[in-house]
């Protein structure tokens, strides 16, 4: 048994996709750190910088995806973005033989479960850019994860930031593609 692993850009579609396949979804933003945590890296806005790898527990992630794929279930944290600290957590259980586990900071696990050997493929998901930041806006909105004003910021600094997420995602692995391409793919 293996993990598909689905990076990309924030709001690229990697939830959307995951869920329309109907697999069952390791959502890897809940290990994020909590914000309270005293080395968590800091953007140029003056805030945590969700972007940076340094506010992620990859450890625990692919502790996560091992279990999954040697038990078939695991312990996971339940995160809340917009109090920026895991609230609880629940037990994952695998509903077919595949999974697929999804995050901004997918690529940074994908070479530490190919070495384990329990990688089946890694996807990063790529649109075009003012796509992803009006996907992202409206979903970070609607979610009410941080305040407008920085919503806006961040967003327009991950829209111009957006080739470099796909050339590191790339550089570790994975396979750029579209979501329609990406689903295509994964269903056959």
């Amino acid at each position: 048994m293996g993990v598909v692993i689905l990076a990309g850009p924030s709001g690229s579609g990697k939830s959307h996709l995951a869920a329309r396949l109907g697999w069952t979804v390791l959502r890897l933003d809940d290990f994020y750190r909590d914000a309270d945590e005293p080395d968590m890296p800091r953007s140029s806005l003056g805030i945590v910088d969700w972007d940076d790898v340094g506010s992620w527990n990859a450890a625990a992630a692919v502790d996560a995806i091992k279990s999954l794929c040697e038990t078939g279930s695991a312990d996971v944290p339940v995160y809340d973005i917009a109090v920026s600290a895991r609230t609880g957590a629940h037990s994952l259980t695998l509903d077919g033989t595949r999974f697929i586990a999804e995050g901004l900071f997918a690529p940074a696990i994908v070479d530490a479960c190919r070495a384990a050997g329990i990688l089946d493929a890694a996807i990063c998901l790529r649109r075009n850019r003012m796509v992803t930041f009006a996907l992202r806006l409206a979903r970070d909105l609607r979610e009410g994860r941080k305040s407008p004003l920085v919503l806006v910021r961040r967003g327009w600094r991950l829209m111009k930031d957006e080739p470099r997420i796909i050339a590191d995602a790339v550089a570790h692995g994975c396979m750029p593609m579209t979501p329609r391409q990406a689903r295509k793919q994964l269903r056959d």
